[in-house]
């Protein structure tokens, strides 16, 4: 991987860009989706209004709060960011696509490698299906929504999966990609195939199949609270409202996430040009999600015999509300990262470098604002009972869980070096964003800064 680097005198100085580099997503279409999912959620929280309005027989029916709406919510949310993609950024027109709009070979010529790729494409959906299928806990609780709504879709996947493979392959600069290597594997035996080519396919498809059905299942629970709390209760006191608050929060950062597992298209430039190839990345990033999740009642359970901000805040509205404007404000910075993204947010996987939005004060905006906000909601050193013991214990371990944060935050800058346009990005934050410039003030300590030498594990990134 590329090496850090202190600087010392005498050394060849690294090139540090005065410009902050160009975002691989403009700020539009973050913004673009949140008016979109905004509008939705004031149009299903009143639903009996607006059909009262427009003179249309509601009957007794509420707000449109059930599941299916959530879901479409999400559709609000992704189709203006799609649309501000393709008509505003014209990102379909960007080289790292691997899409060439002018060339259109021949039925014939691609018809051999469009079957050997849907071939591959299907028998990994098998096998993600498989995967479902035998977990049980995919068939329980939250999960058991995002189930039957793959199920429900993937008929459709199928269906679609033909004409679209058949339509790009004949535009790709190069379609014999990981998806025809596995093909490849599969329906010719014995010939040669690209290892690492079908590596990177696997893993990335492995991304997109875990956390896919994970978002999925948290969409509809936190909509229906948002669409159905009376605004009576929200204002009943400072701190429901900051629980209202940080609820429509974390609702922003559920619908663009999704949308940016669902998404993971060529044409959109959101497909995933590398997926993390580090073991211990993928150890760091699944324990903090279920099942395999470390806190929540897991060993890292920091919140054993606590309460939160209000619970000790309580009598003390100022101050509740002091504290809960602390706490928005650290998850507006956190969804706001989320949003930063655009239709490209995803776990362990290199889909664009960003650089705008909290990007340009720090390289790990929501793992930051997200700790930060565990330590002020918590307030871990005080407990109900256990004393002292027990709340030196939970604070011991939401240390570690804020390790486990920065050892996240380390394996995907890891990944993410591998590619010029991070190290360039690296470079320049350390000099010149915000955060780095504190520690470095506090600390006197000199900041890093990256000679690249690729990683050939990685892959070739688009």
């Amino acid at each position: 991987m590329p090496k850090l680097t202190m600087p010392a005198a005498g050394a060849e100085p690294v090139s540090v860009p005065a410009k902050r580099p160009r975002s691989a997503v403009s700020a539009g279409v973050g913004i673009v989706g949140l008016m979109g999912l905004f509008a939705y959620l004031l149009s299903a929280r009143y639903a009996p209004d607006i059909a009262a309005f427009l003179g249309i027989d509601w009957g007794d029916r509420g707000p449109l709060n059930g599941p299916n709406s959530a879901i479409a919510s999400v559709l609000a949310c992704g189709v203006p960011m799609v649309l501000w993609s393709v008509f505003v950024d014209k990102v379909h027109r960007n080289l790292s696509t691997g899409i060439d709009w002018s060339q259109r070979r021949p039925w014939k010529e691609t018809l051999d490698i469009s079957l050997t790729k849907l071939a591959g494409l299907w028998a990994t959906w098998g096998l993600i299906a498989l995967v479902y299928a035998t977990m049980r806990f995919y068939w329980f609780g939250q999960y058991e929504f995002s189930m039957g709504l793959l199920g429900r879709v993937a008929p459709w996947l199928l269906l679609v999966s033909v004409p679209y493979m058949l339509w790009l392959d004949r535009r790709m600069v190069e379609p014999r990609d990981g998806c025809y290597a596995f093909g490849r594997w599969l329906v010719a035996p014995g010939q040669p195939v690209d290892g690492r080519a079908i590596g990177h396919h696997f893993r990335a498809w492995a991304v997109k199949g875990f956390f896919t059905a994970f978002m999925l299942s948290i969409v509809p629970g936190n909509f229906s609270a948002l669409v159905t709390v009376p605004m009576s209760e929200v204002l009943a006191n400072p701190y429901m409202t900051g629980l209202w608050a940080l609820n429509l929060l974390y609702l922003v950062d559920v619908h663009i996430a999704t949308v940016g597992y669902i998404l993971t298209l060529k044409p959109l430039d959101a497909h995933i040009r590398t997926a993390n190839p580090y073991g211990m990345a993928w150890v760091a990033a699944l324990v903090c999600y279920p099942p395999f999740i470390l806190m929540n009642g897991g060993p890292l359970d920091y919140q054993v015999n606590g309460a939160d901000w209000g619970y000790w805040l309580e009598g003390h509205d100022t101050l509740i509300m002091l504290w809960g404007a602390v706490l928005v404000a650290l998850i507006a910075v956190y969804s706001w990262a989320t949003m930063a993204f655009g239709i490209r947010f995803s776990n362990l996987t290199h889909r664009g470098i960003i650089t705008h939005g909290p990007y340009a004060f720090t390289r790990h905006p929501a793992y930051i604002s997200k700790n930060l906000s565990w330590w002020v909601g918590s307030m871990p050193f005080l407990v109900t009972a256990g004393g002292w013991v027990e709340a030196a214990r939970n604070v011991a371990l939401l240390c570690l869980v804020s390790g486990v944060y920065y050892w996240r935050a380390k394996t995907e800058e890891k990944h993410l070096l591998a590619d010029p346009a991070y190290a360039v990005y690296w470079n320049w934050a350390q000099a010149h964003a915000f955060v780095p410039r504190l520690f470095a003030k506090l600390t006197g300590r000199p900041r890093p800064l990256v000679r690249l030498e690729p990683d050939s594990r990685v892959g070739p990134v688009a």
